[in-house]
């Protein structure tokens, strides 16, 4: 398996201007790799988390200590030079995310943002874009015509008033499947509203997402370590997919071969030692 969307931070990191969350706690790169461990999980994906901003230091620290078993979702300003994302990519980044949530949104048709975009698909990075759904009609045209592949967070964040009725999760729906360049993350349900609502809400949206993409794009994060979600733990995530997908092979697909692929995990990353996979962890 591989868990598709993580995160790691100190808070000593964070920086004193006003955000929309500070952490409360740290969630270091061991404390992260032993999660995995505990479930035997062959890799991980570290997606830079919003309050540290264009600061990667931490998350490229962090892939080049997992020995190749990580890759990386990076946050970089649209001026972001091309070596710099070039030294990135070789660190074992394959992506740009958008967390968008709460924020204005950008104009991705602007010179700036149409350079980053193309300079991300030269390199074969994705972008990731979390967002309320009610905007993918405004996000979704500009990313696609950019030539990009584009993964959306969290079921697409429906709202949790109208669940997949949301006018904007069925655009994404039709959007995937006219595409072919949109991926979906099974992941953090809860943020999709309360009291079980957001599990109700994904065990709706998955036939819906799995018609309109089908497994080949569709993949699981767990999220960790929850921010603003502590009492989630890990071997909850895992209990919700086996419920979501009972069965082996699609789980498989969904866990395993389409995340193996879209993140490049058949490629080499740099690491710090030499690219050798730590002791006891398979080449495979």
């Amino acid at each position: 398996m591989i868990d598709g969307h993580a995160h790691i931070f100190l808070r000593r990191l964070v920086g004193t201007a006003p955000l929309r969350y500070k952490p409360y706690r740290d969630a270091t790169l061991p404390a992260y790799l032993s999660q995995l461990d505990q479930f035997g999980i062959r890799g991980g994906v570290l997606v830079q988390p919003s309050f540290l901003g264009c600061d990667n230091g931490y998350l490229l620290q962090g892939l080049r200590r997992g020995a190749g078993r990580l890759r990386g979702i990076a946050v970089i300003a649209p001026d972001c030079p091309l070596a710099t994302m070039r030294d990135m990519d070789a660190a074992g980044v394959v992506g740009l995310r958008l967390n968008l949530f709460g924020r204005p949104l950008p104009d991705l048709r602007s010179r700036a943002w149409r350079r980053c975009l193309a300079r991300a698909a030269r390199l074969g990075w994705q972008v990731e874009v979390h967002r309320p759904a009610q905007d993918w009609p405004l996000l979704l045209p500009p990313l696609l015509d950019a030539g990009v592949k584009v993964v959306i967070d969290h079921f697409g964040r429906p709202h949790p008033a109208l669940g997949v009725d949301d006018p904007g999760f069925r655009y994404l729906l039709d959007a995937g499947a006219a595409s072919g360049r949109i991926w979906v993350k099974i992941s953090a349900a809860y943020r999709n509203g309360l009291a079980g609502r957001g599990e109700d809400i994904a065990r709706a949206a998955l036939p819906l997402l799995d018609g309109a993409l089908g497994p080949e794009r569709m993949l699981w994060g767990s999220d960790w370590p929850h921010t603003q979600f502590g009492s989630i733990r890990y071997a909850r995530t895992l209990e919700l997919l086996e419920q979501w997908l009972p069965d082996a092979g699609r789980r498989r697909q969904i866990t395993h071969d389409t995340p193996a692929e879209l993140f490049r995990f058949d490629a080499p990353a740099a690491t710090e030692n030499g690219g050798r996979p730590p002791n006891g962890w398979p080449d495979s």
